[in-house]
């Protein structure tokens, strides 16, 4: 047992730390020192002057800077990446005719990320008190107050891509991302360059041009951002929705370094091929008991189920499915949300039809919200003119 002393091998330890990171269900760690990442903080701000926050992130600007605010007097930080896989199996459902399907992006696949890497680093906060019983840790994952991105960059384990993802050497890009402040002076790891080169791709793909330029990204325009949204989806946004229910990976499936790449060794990770691409129209009458029990364990399900059943209404005006007219009629009459019944009418409006004309124009003289009957007012306008 390493006992904290002037003398203790800081080196050591940490090499002990690597050797052990597999079995502890650590793909990769690397050690950064603690100081402020102050370059970081002009460029939240210079984000934050231009508009581009989605509004889930830390507020205080210092606090994402400055690993001092979330433990004192730190000495080094531990970054982990655990990779997750990119492909579903072979044989798993598709869409057809009157049976399509949804999508989740693969950051919802499995057991809820957020819980797994918690378990990661609770390993590894057990493994550092057992060699070093007064260590000071603090540690978080992906809703913490620091930029994982940043501390994963000064760590070593990858550099900030043009998509604004962490790209391993190892892994590629997918990957998740923890981080432990310590007071334990570690010797700190060595960047790894950049490598993206001259390659656009995925700013090239991005589906609504919210990548704006390399390593900037306008949040509100971003599909993985709208997909978790409450509100009404403006309507240029809704036909680039596709089929996500939940996230996108776009920028990521495009990415070169990603090419052939799946990792299949973290259980917990695995996908579950209905819950990753559910059918839509059951989606729409899904409770809240369903809805639990289907989605409760993915990260899919912390916004609860009215942004994903939106956009399953979405997606279904996307495949103007005739088939899905009945459903989208009973959401349109009958769901006490106006988010979705204002959702309906434009998916209706999509798919077209005398039905859906005559569902739009009764719902119409009933609605009492005014951003429903706007939807409603502008889709039963299209088909009129059709």
């Amino acid at each position: 047992m390493t006992v904290r002393t002037g003398s203790t091998d800081w080196s050591r330890l940490k090499e002990e730390i690597r050797e052990n990171a597999s079995r502890l269900g650590i793909d990769k760690i690397g050690f950064a020192s603690a100081d402020p990442f102050l370059e970081m903080k002009e460029r939240l701000q210079e984000h934050r002057a231009k508009g581009y926050e989605s509004g889930f992130e830390e507020p205080d600007l210092d606090k994402r800077v400055d690993p001092a605010l979330s433990l004192p007097q730190p000495r080094s930080i531990l970054s982990i990446a655990v990779a997750y896989p990119s492909r579903l199996p072979e044989g798993s459902p598709r869409s057809r005719r009157g049976a399509y399907r949804g999508q989740l992006s693969r950051s919802a696949w499995g057991r809820d990320y957020h819980e797994v890497l918690r378990e990661r680093m609770r390993r590894l906060e057990a493994f550092i008190r057992e060699r070093v019983p007064d260590a000071r840790i603090e540690s978080m994952v992906d809703t913490g107050a620091l930029v994982d991105r940043a501390v994963a960059e000064r760590a070593g384990i990858g550099w900030s891509g043009k998509n604004c993802a962490t790209i391993t050497p190892e892994w590629g890009s997918w990957v998740y991302l923890g981080e432990m402040i310590t007071d334990l002076p570690f010797p700190p790891d060595t960047p790894v360059a950049n490598q993206c080169g001259d390659c656009t791709l995925c700013i090239d793909a991005c589906p609504t041009g919210a990548l704006v330029g390399p390593g900037e990204l306008n949040a509100s325009r971003c599909l993985s951002y709208v997909t978790q949204t409450k509100g009404m989806v403006e309507d240029w946004l809704k036909p680039l929705i596709g089929n996500r229910l939940y996230g996108c990976d776009t920028c990521q499936i495009v990415c070169p370094k990603n090419k052939e790449r799946n990792w299949t060794h973290q259980p917990e990770l695995q996908p579950d091929p209905e819950q990753a691409r559910p059918l839509l129209i059951p989606l729409l009458s899904m409770g809240n008991k369903e809805f639990k029990e289907r989605f409760g364990a993915s990260s899919a399900a912390w916004r609860g189920k009215k942004p994903i059943q939106r956009n399953a209404v979405i997606a279904l005006g996307n495949y103007r499915d005739e088939s899905a007219v009945p459903a989208l009629k009973d959401v349109l009459a009958n769901d006490p949300r106006p988010v979705l019944r204002g959702t309906a009418a434009w998916a209706l409006g999509q798919i077209g039809g005398s039905e859906a004309l005559e569902a739009i124009r009764s719902a119409l003289e009933r609605e009492q919200d005014p951003e429903a009957g706007e939807e409603m007012k502008r889709a039963y306008d299209k088909l009129v003119s059709q």
